[in-house]
């Protein structure tokens, strides 16, 4: 390889290494400012009390009670169960987005880990070529 395109070789990749280290400070600053989270996933309930002559039990127009919210999640191989009150569904939503913004955050600080690797790896063989 001739010295010219080597050295446009080695400025293209010291470029894509600087690009990729600007999008992971990018990430990590977008993963301070997240709020509260919590995992899992938000499901409406409704229920049959089982008291006969209720609502629930019609047999022309049943009327299950609820809705109930109830929260769900893995945790260290446990799974768990939670009903929320009415009034804190909307934190627990907000909760359960944040989560969600905080998987996307780190999967894509991963891939650009990973594809950094990769290109230092390159560099230096390139450095150093056997």
């Amino acid at each position: 390889m001739s010295d010219s395109l080597y050295m446009v070789s080695v400025m293209k990749t010291n470029a894509s290494i600087q690009r990729i280290e600007r999008r992971i400070q990018h990430i990590k600053t977008q993963l301070t400012t997240l709020g509260d989270m919590r995992p899992g996933s938000l499901s409406q309930q409704y229920n049959v009390c089982g008291k006969p002559g209720c609502r629930c039990k019609d047999p022309q127009h049943p009327k299950r009670h609820g809705p109930y919210y109830q929260l769900s999640w893995v945790h260290q191989g446990k799974s768990t169960t939670q009903f929320i009150r009415r009034p804190w569904v909307p934190q627990v939503k907000a909760q359960l987005a944040t989560f969600k913004r905080f998987r996307k955050l780190t999967e894509q600080w991963v891939a650009l880990a990973l594809a950094l690797a990769k290109l230092k790896l390159q560099a230096a063989s390139t450095d150093n070529p056997k």
